[in-house]
């Protein structure tokens, strides 16, 4: 069995036992997990464990999400394929990745310059074009580039940074872990009549969001 052989039963060993198991049930989403190469975004000598059911350390303090907690969030912003996504974080890509199989164009923002070069070489080596890269302070979000039709924000702030409340589109959707450095809670977002509408979907464990609006340094 050739190498690429070996991670593709493995991807599919991971959408069946640890997603689809698990709830999710956008088949759009399920495609996009089954087709993106997880393994390419984790660090080399992690890539023996890249479709485990856990979170993977990728440098700078940052994680690659659970492949689950990917999918429930992406799930959770009902892509259909005609948005503009905004990403906060941009960490390994592979969230990246999975929002531009599932959207028009995706906006990413990471505030370690060094995490988000080495992303965008896997990225454009897998051919995504419908990506804008930016380095800065993802609680700020990306003003120019307002509105969002879908926002997913990958570190926990303590709560919903405003701008990013104010540059979702009427109708879009927010997903973002909410809650102190221990304990925190995924909460989606519904932006309708101008307020945003929230509710809470499980308990997570995110890194810190940091930056004018989330934690600080």
């Amino acid at each position: 069995m050739v190498e690429k052989d070996i991670y593709r039963v493995a991807r599919e060993r991971m959408v069946d036992t640890q997603i689809k198991a698990r709830g999710i049930k956008d088949e759009r989403v399920l495609k996009a997990m089954l087709k993106v190469p997880r393994h390419l975004f984790v660090p080399p000598s992690l890539r023996d464990q890249a479709y485990g059911d856990f979170p993977l350390p990728i440098g700078e303090g940052q994680t690659i999400s659970q492949p689950y907690i990917v999918a429930l969030m992406t799930e959770a912003l009902e892509l259909k394929g005609k948005e503009r996504v905004l990403e906060v974080g941009t960490g390994s890509g592979y969230q990246t990745a999975i929002l531009a199989e599932l959207a028009a164009w995706v906006y990413t923002i990471e505030k370690y310059a060094t995490l988000q070069e080495r992303a965008k070489a896997v990225l454009f080596e897998l051919g995504y074009k419908n990506i804008s890269f930016k380095i800065g302070d993802g609680t700020l979000g990306w003003k120019e580039a307002a509105p969002f039709d879908a926002i997913i924000v990958t570190a926990a702030a303590p709560q919903i940074p405003l701008p990013l409340i104010e540059q979702l589109a009427e109708g879009g959707r927010i997903v973002i872990p909410v809650g102190d450095e221990f304990s925190q809670m995924l909460i989606k977002g519904v932006k309708k009549g101008g307020t945003l509408h929230t509710k809470s979907l499980e308990p997570v464990r995110f890194v810190k969001l940091v930056g004018e609006y989330g934690f600080k340094e």
